[in-house]
């Protein structure tokens, strides 16, 4: 009587036990990826049927001659402690049936709970985040009540018999859909019988499926594959820098293309396409800055011209107060004063003068040459229609190539976005 006392508080303590570990709250286990934390399902309970019998793998655990395969059944609770291990409770019912020829024997299973840890040998799947085949082993120790009976030739009956067993086993579980999974096995159960009782073991062949707890959005950590999810992510990765190349290549691509369309000059009166109001002028017609025949023709006296102190002051005026719009090439108004006086310098004087502009490195290369080519002709066109020469003023953009100062600050930047001018 103590002993059945005792085992009794012992199987209360192993199940308390077991309720107690699966019955506390734990986070969603979470795990580093190349982008971060991802989140898994980590509980999962599983229903199952299947075939009884005294014979094992191990032998046969009576000594009978013939066995009588019965059902038996049972429900399991799971959790996933690593990608590998599990922690699992496993409640089993059911008849153990056979035989040797004149003497009938029969174990119920009244009940059964075990605690077991279950390890996954394998995840076999690179190519999909939910593995579709998982070999395990699984062992642990439980504790359960049975009845005993025989008929035939002996006669005999014990119930409730208690008693310690270690279950052991392997299987296979089969992933069907996301967090469900087809769970075939095979366990021996060891148990410590009386020893009026014969029967030492049995088998339990069994079918089932198992459904994960959680969010449908969340994978299951024991199907999980990290190499399939690397594998994923790398060619969204790939795929993404392929569309961001290929997009840049066309902006350039086109950048350049109209870049030379702009700064063409098709009728070659020195007018860039982009600024040219009179597009097909005849060769050697003397045009204005906007491209445009000059009606009235003003004599050229060739002369030696002297380039004063003041006259470079005017120059230098003209350059500290030149202003565009941000990323434009139009001139602001308040540099008009100092540039009429530059186009009163060049009609008094005839001198001739170069325009030169420059940008800083930011933005791609072609775009900034094409700026610095705009501001220069603006500045031109502005130039004749207040009265200069056209042939005597000749713009060229260098864009980013020619720096006075550094690129990496803001004050440096400032000062390679100019226009420079030089008469001769």
């Amino acid at each position: 009587m103590n002993t059945k006392i005792t085992k009794s508080t012992m199987l209360i303590a192993l199940l308390g036990l077991s309720s107690q570990l699966f019955a506390q709250e734990t986070p969603t286990t979470t795990t580093g990826s190349r982008f971060g934390e991802k989140s898994f399902r980590t509980w999962s309970v599983g229903v199952h049927g299947g075939i009884l019998s005294p014979n094992t793998i191990f032998g046969s655990g009576s000594v009978t001659a013939k066995e009588f395969k019965s059902i038996g059944y049972g429900v399991n609770v799971r959790k996933q402690i690593l990608p590998s291990l599990g922690l699992q409770a496993d409640f089993l019912r059911g008849d153990i049936k056979s035989t040797n020829g004149t003497t009938d024997f029969q174990q119920s299973v009244q009940w059964s709970g075990a605690l077991t840890a279950v390890f996954n040998v394998a995840n076999i799947n690179i190519n999909n985040e939910n593995a579709i085949l998982i070999p395990y082993l699984k062992g642990g120790a439980g504790y359960m009540s049975s009845d005993y009976s025989t008929s035939g030739a002996i006669v005999s009956e014990s119930k409730g018999r208690e008693g310690w067993f270690i279950p052991v086993g392997a299987g296979v579980k089969l992933g069907v859909a996301k967090g469900i999974n087809i769970d075939l096995g095979y366990d021996v159960n060891f148990i410590k019988s009386p020893e009026s009782l014969p029967k030492s073991r049995f088998a339990y062949a069994h079918a089932g499926v198992e459904f994960a707890l959680g969010s449908k959005d969340k994978p299951q950590l024991q199907n999980y594959s990290s190499l399939a999810n690397l594998r994923k992510e790398s060619a969204e990765e790939s795929a993404e820098l392929r569309r961001a190349l290929s997009t840049a290549e066309q902006n350039a691509q086109r950048d350049r293309e109209q870049y030379a369309k702009d700064l063409g000059d098709d009728d070659n009166d020195g007018v860039a396409n982009k600024f040219d109001k009179c597009p097909g002028t005849a060769s050697g017609t003397v045009v204005d800055g906007s491209g445009c025949p000059i009606k009235v023709q003003r004599e050229i006296i060739k002369e030696t011209k002297v380039i004063t102190e003041a006259d470079r002051k005017v120059v230098r005026d003209a350059i500290s107060n030149l202003e565009f719009d941000l990323g434009k090439s139009t001139i602001r108004s308040k540099s008009y004063a100092t540039l009429n006086r530059v186009a009163g310098l060049l009609v008094e004087k005839n001198f001739s003068l170069k325009l030169a502009g420059h940008t800083d490195n930011t933005g791609s290369r072609e775009l900034n040459l094409r700026l610095s080519k705009d501001r220069a002709e603006s500045v031109k066109a502005y130039l004749v229609s207040q009265g200069a020469n056209a042939s005597r003023i000749e713009a060229t953009g260098y864009g980013p190539d020619q720096p006075i100062a550094t690129n990496k600050t803001a004050a440096g930047r400032q000062q390679n976005r100019r226009v420079e001018f030089t008469l001769y």
